[in-house]
């Protein structure tokens, strides 16, 4: 039988695909150690010719290759541990060496083993099982070492009903070859990557130092383009600009802006003159208008101010308390001098001595009516008409707090008033007018807020 000498490289790589290279040792002729191994004459080795042949069925020195090329490591690990098998599953020599043991008998991990292979090369034994004679098994088995598949084509060789054991040992004599070459070839594989690596990682280098050297020249080439640009937005703007002068320049030369000027000018003139007789119109009107609006501002302060006195008169009118006598005490709520709480505005007990300075003198008896109707105890100075001002010092001494109009008072009884009450802390009130609802505004005032009022 002819022999491959040199297989397909897709044919030694899928030979060791599933074997990790820590598994295949130096000496590769490990594939027939196994084989030499003494096993038990009894067990059946007559395969049934019509099916095909089981994994127990097999030559002794045909498990060791089945299972180190058929069987991935992790699924032989997974099997291992399913079916207890004692080898250490770290250990991937040993853990072959026990699997190659377990498959030569018929036994539940051979028969797993039996069915993880079926079912993982089930295409390869479909496209095997066509072949009727051992020459065109031959010629199968041929055609996938040559198209680098091994395998699956190799379990499905060894198994199929039609090989013979002079066959049988061809395809494990091709197998135990190609070891040997797949030994030599992985070496110079090494080197060739270890080669490949260092060229790979002389390329990468010399591939970053050109990428730094073009990122630096795009960077130059950029700022470049940048300054270029600058450069031809100013040039642009200058030949607008200039083109913009030198319209302007040929207007001024023909003549048409100056008549243009001109007539802008008279159009100008015009619309100031016209404003400035609107503005000598109009400046009588406004200042009547403001003469308008200061009265209209003075009446409505005058509305305010009588408002606020009629109020201060209804407020009045509305108690009901009599004259109290002169000798009635200042805080008896019985005295008819003293309304009753809820007949009107009420002063606190502090406040029922008041002292009036000013005023006018014939409307007295009515400022002491109206201050008697709030139970106020008025004292009145009538500001150093008659009585004296050495007098006022004492008289406001005496009073819980002082009222006076200002524009019916001298003016120094007005600032001596103010710097005794500001000196012995009194509260003074005044207010503007000296008629009655101006006083009654006054007291109705004292009565609601205790705060000094603003003449």
């Amino acid at each position: 039988m002819t022999k491959n000498p040199q297989p397909l490289a897709a044919g030694i790589q899928a030979l060791f695909s599933s074997v990790p290279p820590e598994v295949i040792p130096a000496d590769p002729t490990h594939l027939h150690v196994m084989s030499a191994m003494s096993l038990p004459q009894t067990r059946d080795t007559s395969p049934v010719r019509h099916a095909r042949l089981k994994l127990w069925h097999l030559e002794d020195k045909l498990h060791c290759p089945v299972v180190g090329t058929c069987v991935p490591l992790d699924e032989l690990a997974a099997l291992a541990r399913r079916h207890g098998l004692l080898a250490d599953q770290r250990d991937a020599y040993a853990l072959h060496g026990e699997a190659v043991n377990r498959a030569r008998e018929k036994s539940p991990f051979a028969e797993a083993l039996q069915k993880f292979l079926d079912r993982r090369y089930h295409a390869a034994l479909q496209r095997f099982e066509k072949a009727r004679s051992e020459v065109e098994l031959h010629a199968l088995w041929q055609c996938c070492l040559n198209e680098g598949q091994v395998a699956g084509p190799f379990w499905a060789a060894v198994s199929h009903r039609a090989g013979s054991a002079e066959f049988r040992s061809r395809v494990y004599a091709d197998i135990h070859m190609l070891s040997h070459q797949v030994g030599a070839g992985q070496a110079a594989d090494v080197r060739q990557l270890a080669q490949l690596k260092q060229r790979l990682a002389e390329a990468g280098s010399q591939r970053e130092k050109e990428r730094r050297n073009h990122q630096a020249r795009e960077a130059t080439l950029l700022h470049r383009v940048e300054t270029l640009q600058a450069d031809l937005a100013r040039a642009q703007a200058v030949a607008a600009e200039k083109s913009a002068l030198e319209s302007r320049l040929k207007a001024f030369e023909s003549g048409s802006v100056m008549v243009d000027l001109g007539r802008r000018l008279m159009a100008l003139s015009e619309g100031n003159e016209q404003l400035l007789a609107e503005v000598l119109r109009l400046r009588p009107l406004n200042a009547e208008i403001a003469e308008l609006h200061k009265r209209l501002a003075g009446q409505a302060a005058l509305l305010e101010k009588q408002e606020e006195e009629r109020l201060a008169l209804e407020s009045l009118l509305l108690t009901t308390a009599d004259d109290s006598p002169a000798d009635c005490h200042e805080d008896c709520v019985e005295c008819p001098g003293n309304p009753a709480p809820g007949n009107g505005p009420a002063l606190p007990a502090k406040l029922r001595r008041i002292l009036c300075v000013g005023g006018r003198t014939q409307l007295l008896t009515h400022y002491r009516k109206l201050a008697e109707r709030l139970g106020i105890r008025l004292i009145h100075h009538d500001g150093g008409q008659e009585e004296s001002l050495s007098r006022l010092p004492d008289m406001i001494n005496g009073a819980a707090a002082v009222i006076c109009p200002p524009d019916c008072v001298s003016h120094p009884a007005y600032y001596r008033l103010k710097n005794q009450c500001k000196r012995l802390g009194k509260p003074c009130f005044l207010f503007k007018g000296a008629g009655v609802s101006s006083f009654a505004a006054a007291l109705v005032r004292i009565g609601q807020d205790n705060r000094p009022l603003s003449p």
